[in-house]
C-alpha cells in the first residue's frame, strides 16, 4: 500500500501519530486478506473474524506530513487458531525504513468471542507463495 501522508496524520510533535501507523497497519491487513480472496464479508459469512491481541511497533525514524509511504506486510506464523502478520514501513524517496512492526490476530467464533481452528482453506491462502 503506497499513499502521501496526509495532514490528518500529524500529532502535536509534528510528525505522523502513532495511532495512524495502527490503523494503517488494519487496512494493509485487510487489503491484503481480500487480494488472498479473503474479504471481510468472507468472514462474516462463516461466523468468524479476526481480533488483534497484540501489536508490537519499532519507530525507526519519523514520517511527514506529505511523505510518500509504502506498508508492506506478511503473514510470517499461522497456528491452530492464530497468525503472526508482520509489517514494515517504507520511504520510498530516500530508501528508509520508517518501522517495523507486528500483529498477533487470533481467529475467534462470532457467536461466542473464543478462538475457533482456522480452516485449511484459510490458512492455505496465507502460507502459499
Amino acid at each position: 500500500m503506497t499513499f502521501t501522508v496526509p495532514l490528518d496524520a500529524i500529532d502535536e510533535l509534528g510528525h505522523v501519530s502513532n495511532l495512524k501507523y495502527i490503523a494503517w497497519m488494519q487496512e494493509v491487513a485487510i487489503q491484503h486478506s481480500t487480494a488472498r480472496g479473503w474479504p471481510v464479508e468472507r468472514y462474516l459469512q462463516g461466523g468468524a473474524a479476526w481480533v488483534v491481541r497484540s501489536h508490537y511497533i519499532c519507530y525507526l525514524r519519523p514520517a511527514f506530513e506529505g511523505d510518500v509511504l509504502t506498508l508492506e506486510t506478511w503473514v510470517a506464523e499461522v497456528k491452530k487458531s492464530s497468525s503472526l502478520r508482520k509489517y514494515v514501513v517504507l520511504r520510498p524517496q530516500d530508501e528508509a525504513v520508517l518501522a517495523e512492526a507486528e500483529t498477533s490476530w487470533v481467529f475467534v467464533d462470532r457467536k461466542t468471542g473464543r478462538p475457533c481452528r482456522i480452516p485449511d482453506d484459510l490458512r492455505t491462502a496465507f502460507t502459499r507463495r
